[in-house]
C-alpha cells in the first residue's frame, strides 16, 4: 500500500539497548524473535507493541504518539500502547504487545503477552438488550457487530444484509483489487468463520420490506418478521443508474460491490477502451484501475476540472495531470446521450469507442426503509450526537446519517468507509447503553496509481485555500478555511502532518 517506507530490522531487542537511545516521547523499531517491535517512550513509561499496523501494514514508527495511543501514517487507525487494541478503524485486530524490562540503564523486551481474557463490560443504563438488529452490511453494520462481541455483549445479534457476500472492504473494490494487485483473500473483513464464532447471525440475500416501530420487528421480504430490542440502520448508499439510452446492456456497470467488482473484471480481458463516465473519486480510482491493467480508458464528465467541488481547482489540475501522464483522456464539460454495444455518444455529438463503460455518477443514500418508518430525514437519517434517531432504540450510521458535527454545529452527512465503519462502533456501544457521542473528525484516502490523498475533516464549502509545498512535486498540504477556521486537511506523502491535522481538530486547535 502507498505511503512511506521505514527499515523494521533494527536491533535485537532481547539483547537490550540503551535506555539513552529511546528518549521521552520517542519510538524506536527492533524485533524479538524475528518479529518487528515498535517501543515508544512515555515519561517513565515505556510499550513494546507490534511495528506495523494490522490494517494493511503501515509503518507505525513513522505514525504519531499521543497520550497512550499510536496512530498510523497511511488510514489513520489508533491503537492503545498499553494493550494493542484497535480503538478506530479501519483497523479491527489489536497489536501484539510484550513485557519490558529496565534495568542497568537499558531496556530489555521480554515475551510476548497473552492477550488478557476480556470480561464483560457492564453498562451503566439498565438491562443489557437481549437482541439488536442491524440492517445493513457494510463497514457500519460490521463494525457494530464486531464492537458489541469485543465488548462482551452476550445477547443475540441478527445483521440483515441484501448483499450476497459478507462485509467486504470496500475501498479495495475500486483500488487493489480492481487493478489486479489485491488477492481475493484480502477483500472479506472477516472470514465466515468469524460469524459462526462469535454467533453473529448473518443473513445475506435478504431484503428488509419494513420495519414496524411500535411492535419492535424488522419486516422480511418474504413476511418474515425479526423482533429487536435495539436496531441499527445502516443500509449506505446505492449508485445513481444512468437513464439514458442504452443504459442497461451488459457491459455498463456501476461500482459498489463485491459483485460488481468482479463483473467488471470478468470483462476486462476483452476489452481494449473502457469508458468512465463520472470524474468522482470512484469514477477516477476506476479509471487507475483499468489503466494498470493495460485497457485504454476515457473519462467523461461534466465539470472543468475533476473533483474541484472536493478538492479545488489546483487539486483538480494536479489529479488531471496525474491521470493523463499514465494515458488517461478526458472529455470534460461533457456527458453521454446515449450508448451503443461499442461506443457512447456525447452531448457534442462525437463517440467514443467503448468495450467496458462504469458510471460513477454518485450515490444517493438509501433512506426508504427511514421514511417509511416514519423516521425523522432530511437528506439522510437525522440522529443525535449518540446516533440514535427520532425514534429510541434505533440508530443509524454509516453514509445514511446525518449528525451533529461539534467542529461546525451543522448537522453533516458524509460517504467515507472510516467514517462509517467508526460510527458502527460508536452506535454498538450506545446501544449497550454507554453514552458516548460521535465526535471523531471526517478521514478518507483516495488512491491514483502510486499516489496516496489524505483529507481530513470536512469542508462543504471555503473562502481560502493555503498550500504549503509543491503540488506538483507530490509533497503538498493544503487547508481549506473559512473565516480563518481550519475545515479540512489535504495531504500528499505528509502523513505525519495528516496526522497532527487531525489530533488538533480532535482537540479544537486546529
Amino acid at each position: 500500500m502507498a505511503g512511506s517506507n521505514s527499515n523494521s530490522n533494527g536491533p535485537d531487542l532481547a539483547l537490550g539497548i540503551a535506555l539513552t537511545d529511546l528518549p521521552d516521547g520517542g519510538k524506536l523499531v527492533g524485533h524479538r524473535d524475528g518479529e518487528p517491535v515498535l517501543l515508544v517512550r512515555r515519561g517513565a513509561e515505556i510499550f513494546a507493541v507490534g511495528a506495523k499496523c494490522s490494517h494493511y501494514g503501515g509503518p507505525l514508527i513513522d505514525g504519531l504518539v499521543a497520550d497512550d495511543t499510536v496512530r498510523c501514517p497511511w488510514h489513520h487507525a489508533c491503537f492503545d500502547l498499553r494493550t494493542g487494541e484497535a480503538l478506530r478503524a479501519p483497523a479491527l485486530s489489536p497489536l501484539a504487545c510484550w513485557s519490558v524490562e529496565q534495568r542497568d540503564g537499558k531496556i530489555f523486551v521480554g515475551e510476548k503477552r497473552k492477550k488478557p481474557s476480556p470480561a464483560a463490560r457492564e453498562s451503566n443504563a439498565g438491562p443489557s438488550p437481549e437482541r439488536i438488529v442491524l440492517i445493513g452490511g457494510g463497514a457500519a453494520g460490521f463494525a457494530a457487530a464486531e464492537r458489541l462481541r469485543r465488548e462482551q455483549y452476550q445477547g443475540a445479534i441478527v445483521m440483515i444484509s441484501d448483499d450476497d457476500a459478507p462485509p467486504v472492504d470496500r475501498p479495495n473494490l475500486s483500488k487493489d483489487y480492481l487493478a489486479g494487485k489485491a488477492p481475493e483473500d484480502w477483500i472479506p473483513l472477516r472470514s465466515e468463520a468469524f460469524y459462526a464464532k462469535n454467533n453473529i447471525e448473518l443473513r445475506l440475500g435478504t431484503k428488509v420490506a419494513g420495519i414496524d416501530v411500535r411492535a419492535r420487528e424488522v419486516v422480511l421480504a418474504g413476511g418474515e418478521q425479526v423482533a429487536f430490542d435495539k436496531l441499527l440502520l445502516a443500509t449506505g448508499a446505492e449508485p445513481l443508474r444512468l437513464t439514458i439510452p442504452g443504459a442497461d446492456q451488459p457491459h455498463v456497470h456501476t461500482l459498489r460491490s463485491l459483485a460488481d467488482s468482479r463483473r467488471i473484471i470478468a470483462q476486462i480481458g476483452a476489452a481494449r477502451c473502457a469508458v468512465v463516465l463520472g470524474a468522482s473519486f470512484i469514477g477516477l480510482e476506476v479509471a487507475a484501475s483499468l489503466r494498470t491493467r493495460g485497457v485504454e480508458v476515457h473519462v467523461v464528465a461534466p465539470e472543468e476540472r475533476p473533483m474541484e467541488r472536493v478538492l479545488g481547482p489546483k487539486m483538480g489540475d494536479f489529479i488531471r495531470r496525474l491521470h493523463e501522464e499514465n494515458g488517461v483522456v478526458f472529455h470534460l464539460g461533457e456527458t453521454a446521450t446515449s450508448i451503443g454495444s461499442d461506443q457512447v455518444v456525447l452531448k457534442s455529438g462525437s463517440t467514443l469507442a467503448a468495450d467496458l463503460i462504469v458510471a460513477g455518477i454518485g450515490v444517493r443514500p438509501r433512506v426508504d426503509l427511514a421514511e417509511a418508518a416514519g423516521l425523522t430525514t432530511d437528506r439522510g437519517v437525522l440522529v443525535d450526537a449518540y446516533l440514535e434517531t427520532s425514534v429510541p432504540g434505533i440508530y443509524a450510521a454509516g453514509d445514511i446519517a446525518r449528525w451533529p458535527d461539534p467542529r461546525s454545529g451543522a448537522n453533516i452527512r458524509v460517504e467515507h468507509w472510516v467514517v462509517a465503519q467508526r460510527q458502527g462502533a460508536t452506535a454498538a456501544l450506545n446501544m449497550l447503553g454507554r453514552r458516548v457521542k460521535f465526535t471523531d473528525v471526517p478521514f478518507f484516502w483516495s488512491q491514483h496509481y502510486d499516489i496516496p490523498i489524505n483529507y481530513v475533516g470536512h469542508a462543504e464549502g471555503w473562502d481560502a485555500i493555503d498550500l504549503e509545498g509543491d503540488i506538483a512535486a507530490k509533497d503538498c498540504l493544503l487547508r481549506f478555511k473559512r473565516g480563518g477556521q481550519v475545515l479540512a486537511v489535504v495531504t500528499i506523502f505528509r502523513d505525519t502532518e495528516s496526522l497532527e491535522a487531525e489530533l488538533a481538530m480532535e482537540r479544537g486547535t486546529a
